[in-house]
């Protein structure tokens, strides 16, 4: 047998293949149609995208996957069959931080796959808006960066926002250096976010150093930029480059090879238990001496492990704060729950922000 018979029996099984894996998607749609009918007909109709059911369904994915994909391949082709099939039963929108062209929207489509309407908005406030008044079925926001830190302004939001935190999405950050020039000695000035600026800045200094820097409100607007300007170049990702045309001059340009943007999915509901949750509170405390350390005591006590606290003024007073707090475990689970009723004896206030599936990748 030559090596072009070789091929093509190869060729021959792979088409094959091809033809049963279409043939369970579309078994996997039908299935989903049947979902939608019979959520109708008991009254269901809104119980559309379940958060846990989806965390659970990839967790299983993962866990049987033994390659060749990586997990995160074999994740991002289930999550695109899940979206096309969800949107059988009802067309997701879902409102983001936007222009279009933003790592936000890149971790829209993440989570949620390509099946759905993604409504970039102007600032991080409108997304919570959209999302409360109804005009969209759940927003997508940034929270804290691996290098940065917190966004305070989503922080500051939950304050008084009655939405939930439905789920959580990690994405790798990669920033490419984007431009029309030929390559990077015909750049004359740098547009970026501030924030990719300073994740970028060795690179910069090593690279470009007697290059202008302009900040700007996104990384998206960024590209706008250089789209129009020959000398210019923008700090930004690739789906920007796809949009504006743009070529890459450098790619995967951040200082830090592991910058992750955290980013969550707000909504009207809190998602039911998925096995591997996090619960995030708002918590405020008497300013006295001793107050947070009682305020975390029972945490410690139940055997409730957290992951993160941030302080925020609670511009109710000078030196007056409160604390976002995330731990480990969903509010149904016991231990937890005996753990949030000894914190409301301690604390002046909790309000619980969600209980959500963790981010799986």
């Amino acid at each position: 047998m030559t090596g072009e018979d070789k091929l093509q029996k190869i060729r021959t099984r792979i088409d094959q293949i091809d033809e049963q894996i279409e043939a369970l998607i579309s078994e996997r749609a039908k299935c989903a149609r049947e979902v939608a009918a019979i959520k109708a007909q008991f009254g269901q109709g809104s119980d559309f995208y379940r958060p846990e059911r989806e965390a659970q369904v990839l967790s299983t994915v993962l866990a049987r996957n033994s390659g060749p994909l990586g997990d995160e391949a074999m994740a991002r082709v289930f999550r695109e069959i899940m979206s096309a099939c969800l949107a059988l039963q009802h067309p997701m929108k879902i409102a983001y931080l936007g222009p279009e062209g933003t790592y936000t929207q890149g971790a829209v489509f993440k989570h949620f796959g390509h099946a759905v309407e993604a409504a970039p908005l102007a600032a991080i406030d409108e997304v919570f808006r959209e999302v409360e008044a109804g005009s969209v079925d759940f927003g997508v926001v940034p929270i804290e960066n691996s290098t940065e830190g917190a966004i305070d302004h989503t922080l500051d939001m939950f304050m008084h926002s009655p939405l939930k935190i439905c789920s959580e999405i990690d994405l790798r950050i990669h920033h490419n250096l984007l431009g029309k020039a030929a390559d990077l000695g015909g750049v004359r000035r740098v547009y970026a976010h501030q924030m990719a600026h300073s994740q970028c800045r060795e690179w910069l200094e090593s690279n470009l150093g007697g290059v202008e820097r302009i900040p700007v409100s996104s990384n998206a607007e960024a590209a706008r930029r250089a789209s129009e300007e020959a000398d210019a170049a923008a700090i930004a990702g690739q789906v920007a480059a796809d949009i504006y045309e743009l070529r890459v001059l450098a790619a995967n340009i951040e200082d830090e090879p592991d910058n992750t943007t955290r980013f969550l999915v707000i909504g009207q509901q809190i998602p039911q238990p998925s096995g591997r949750d996090k619960t995030s509170l708002l918590v405020s405390t008497p300013n006295k001496p001793g107050a947070l350390f009682r305020l975390l005591k029972p945490l410690s006590e139940h055997g409730i492990s957290m992951s993160r606290i941030e302080s925020r003024p609670s511009r109710r007073a000078m030196w007056d704060y409160v604390f976002f707090v995330d731990i480990e475990g969903h509010i149904q689970d016991p231990k937890v729950k005996k753990a949030l009723t000894a914190l409301e004896t301690e604390a002046a206030m909790v309000k619980i922000l969600g209980s959500y599936p963790c981010a799986l990748l």
